[in-house]
């Protein structure tokens, strides 16, 4: 099989977003995360001015790009998984962010990150679905050192990450477990390091 795209999804901690970008410049293929958020945007008709005033309610938009802000200043492994809960009130952005990862798939050449993209791409030719995780003290412990911030803090971090990720699962696919069907790898990088990860994969998709 030839694989054109590659799907990545990751907890908070876990390496996801290094190991994408590795993959992404080995490959030659384009790196997809906000950019998944910023065409739903277009699409929606969201202005930046308007985000500015709806973020105070937590609504999709304002909760997306607040994590994406958050995301943007981690170090090494220091990103979330963006909890996309949408408001009931604005059923319709659900369908256009899953239509724009729909589109980006089919654009081929690419690796995306997040979005819960292994879900609504399952099936599409030439995908290869990627989790990577580790435990929570492994992660809580990376946290910690790449932010500079005390354990618990981290530790809080990682448990509010897990609940939003599991929550926006839930919410955005109808998913209440994830389950190793899902996908096709999954890495704890407690044990299997980005580089290892990044060797496996790359011996897959150009054997």
């Amino acid at each position: 099989m030839k694989y054109t795209v590659i799907a990545i999804s990751r907890t908070l901690g876990a390496g996801g977003e290094d190991l994408g970008e590795a993959l992404a410049k080995d490959l030659g293929f384009r790196y997809v995360d906000a950019e998944i958020i910023q065409k739903a945007s277009e699409a929606a008709g969201v202005s930046s001015d308007k985000v500015g005033k709806v973020e105070a309610r937590k609504d999709l938009i304002g909760r997306i790009l607040e994590n994406m802000s958050r995301a943007n200043t981690g170090g090494l492994y220091g990103a979330a998984e963006i909890p996309m809960i949408v408001p009931s009130e604005e059923p319709h952005w659900e369908q256009l962010i899953v239509d724009v990862i729909k589109e980006t798939a089919a654009e081929g050449n690419v690796v995306i990150v997040a979005h819960g993209a292994s879900i609504p791409l399952a099936g599409h030719p030439g995908l290869l679905r990627v989790m990577v995780t580790a435990p929570e003290e492994t992660r809580t412990a990376r946290l910690a050192k790449n932010e500079s911030i005390v354990g618990v803090e981290a530790a809080k971090k990682v448990a509010d990450s897990d609940r939003a990720r599991a929550d926006y699962f839930r919410r955005f696919y109808k998913l209440d477990h994830e389950t190793p069907e899902n996908y096709d790898l999954t890495f704890n990088t407690e044990v299997v390091g980005i580089d290892q990860a990044r060797a496996a994969i790359l011996a897959i998709v150009r054997p």
